[in-house]
């Protein structure tokens, strides 16, 4: 998992010690790139990186280049670096090379390569290197993975009402994230602070109450009136569009559903929240926010939805999904509008039974 591969290039780095080829695969492309770069850094000789860090794209390799690649000495320097994109997309004859090389590595050639997102792993690669998964990252890992971003690369400290207001607007996003946090880091620079929800809002142009995460909150506790006034401000924000508010929004009410079911079956409102938690370690969801905030909204809203007004309210989500993929909508605030109404209304009339 990411957390045991992060470890595993954190000690490689801090020994300065490397093993002959590093396999770095998953689907979290911004951490891949981070182990791949802070690899490369470590181990080339700052005088000599030009000469001895080779990048190239495995589809562009025939045999003979990669072979003479893999067979080039380090010019003036302990090692050389080769990062090799895309691996699997090598040709037949350059990937019986590789596995050739891989029987033998040269001790001075720091060999990395990485799989593309949605590729299976390679199980070859993965015996014969140093296998280094990164999945995207969970609700609850990004709050800590902010933390330390802004204050090991941007030398700023962060606070937590920050860091979740910053995840409500931008998610799970670590390149975007990465970038608000540069910019944060240059708006606090020079007076000695922290950064802070005001400068969160001054920088990002989100506030919080007008957040995603607030209009999942609202639409939970079925207040009609408020999520329909935080849709035009939500759909202002970085990367939201109706489409990702709507998955956002059908992830929310398949775990009220879920947890509706738990309460069924007798399990206590207290403890929903506890099991809340597992729901998410196994199902891996996006909540877009804190997982305790996420939990907690949940764990309320679970008790205020029958299991018909859940079932209604899939079925409206499901609609509403495939029409905004339609060309023929005309306005996505509009659309949005008729889901909240038709969500709410649904729960009022399971209430009202």
């Amino acid at each position: 998992m990411s957390a045991s591969s992060l470890k595993t290039v954190r000690d490689a780095i801090k020994r300065r010690s490397f093993d002959g080829a590093y396999y770095i695969w998953g689907e979290d492309e911004y951490q891949k790139d981070d182990a791949v770069r802070d690899l490369a850094n470590a181990g080339l000789e700052a005088g000599a990186r030009d000469f001895n860090l080779d990048t190239r794209r495995s589809a562009e390799l025939d045999a003979e280049t990669l072979g003479v690649l893999l067979s080039t000495p380090p010019m003036m320097a302990e090692r050389r670096v080769i990062v090799l994109r895309e691996v699997d997309a090598l040709k037949k004859d350059a990937r019986k090379v590789l596995d050739e090389y891989l029987t033998h590595p040269a001790p001075d050639l720091l060999l990395l390569m990485t799989g593309a997102a949605g590729s299976k792993p390679d199980a070859t690669l993965s015996s014969s290197s140093t296998s280094l998964r990164f999945d995207l990252l969970s609700g609850d890992r990004i709050p800590r993975w902010i933390a330390h971003k802004a204050t090991s690369e941007f030398g700023v400290k962060i606070s937590e009402a920050a860091i979740e207001l910053l995840q409500a607007a931008v998610g799970n996003d670590l390149h975007q994230l990465s970038g608000e946090l540069d910019k944060l880091a240059s708006y606090v620079a020079g007076h000695g602070e922290e950064i802070g929800e005001d400068a969160v809002a001054a920088v990002v142009g989100v506030r919080r109450g007008e957040t995603q995460a607030d209009l999942l909150d609202a639409i939970a506790d079925r207040n009609a009136p408020r999520a329909l006034g935080l849709i035009s401000h939500v759909l202002t924000q970085p990367k939201t569009t109706g489409v990702s508010i709507v998955m956002a929004l059908s992830t929310q009410m398949l775990a009220i559903s879920w947890g509706r079911a738990r309460l069924d079956e007798g399990l206590s409102r207290a403890r929903l929240a506890q099991e809340y938690s597992g729901f998410l370690n196994e199902t891996r969801a996006f909540t877009g926010r804190p997982w305790g905030s996420a939990t907690a909204v949940w764990s309320r809203a679970a008790e205020r939805w029958s299991r018909e007004s859940l079932d209604r309210a899939l079925d409206s989500l499901l609609e509403a999904d495939v029409a905004l993929k339609e060309s023929r909508v005309s306005s996505e605030e509009q659309l949005l509008a008729t889901v909240v109404l038709s969500l709410c209304a649904a729960d009022e009339r399971s209430a009202a039974a």
